[in-house]
This record gives structure tokens, sequence and C-alpha cells, in this order.
């Protein structure tokens, strides 16, 4: 479910591209500037260096793979930093990956009133301060469905 809310969100795109912001990015949403492609990835993918990605692109399953990564990624460092995910329902942990997966744990943690409102389980207020901030005016209807899932629990 995660994956296919990602590719919703981010897209998939097969071949190197400029993201919004102009960081070269592939897959889904995986940022190549920031992540790059590790070894061990490229060998999964049967590719000898990082230059056969940015010529020849990638395959679905190869994007599936890389997204995977991330994900698992980003769930760890969201753990590390609020281990208070791990008591929340499955939606709601869904959309705190998602908005990390979009904008990174360090910038998520920063969005201090929201926190607060989730370790009280104040979906609602948690809610509210998601769509009152500067990411909600970037990612527009992104966030006002997570705004709405996470006040209600459901997509």
């Amino acid at each position: 479910m995660l994956i296919n809310k990602l590719i919703a969100h981010e897209g998939l795109r097969l071949d190197v591209y400029k993201d919004s912001l102009g960081i070269d990015t592939i897959g889904i949403g995986r940022n190549l500037e920031d992540r790059g492609i590790t070894k061990d990835e490229l060998d999964w993918m049967d590719y000898p260096s990082i230059e056969y990605v940015y010529s020849d692109g990638i395959s679905e399953a190869d994007a599936m793979y890389l997204a995977q990564n991330d994900v698992q990624i980003v769930e760890e460092e969201l753990l590390r930093a609020h281990p208070c995910v791990d008591r929340l329902d499955s939606v709601r942990q869904l959309v705190l990956v998602d908005m990390a997966f979009n904008m990174g744990v360090p910038r998520l943690c920063k969005f201090k009133k929201m926190w607060a409102a989730v370790h009280e389980e104040d979906f609602a207020t948690a809610a509210k301060e998601m769509l009152d901030s500067r990411w909600a005016t970037q990612v527009k209807s992104r966030a006002t469905k997570l705004a709405n899932a996470m006040h209600n629990g459901a997509f």
C-alpha cells in the first residue's frame, strides 16, 4: 500500500530527471544527489556503475527495489527520531513515513507542534499542524490527503 501511495505522490520515472527542486532523481523519488545508489544496489540491478543508470535508466523492478530500500531507511530513521510512531495505527504510520520520504526525517522532525499532538494522540491538531506549513503549500493535494488520513485514521 505504501509503495502505491508513494507512486501516486512521487510518480514513477525510469530515467533520471530533475525534480521540482532541480535534484537528479529516478524511480519513485530516489534522490541521486543525497542518497545516490549503493554498490550493493548497483550489483542487484546488474549495473557496473551509476553512469549506466544515468545513460540507460532503470527497470520498473529496479525502481521498486530502490523504493523498498528507501522506505526501510526512512522507517528506521523515523523510529529512531520518534519511537512513538511504533504505537500508532498503520494508517498514521504510513502518513508519517510518506511525509518523511518526501521531505526527509530531519525536516519532518521540525514539525514540533505536529509531533506534540501526535504524542498526545490528538490527531485533529496534528492534521491542522501538517497543513499549517510551507511543506503543505509546496505539495498541496498530497498534504491535504495525508492530513485527512492523519485526522481520520483512514485513506
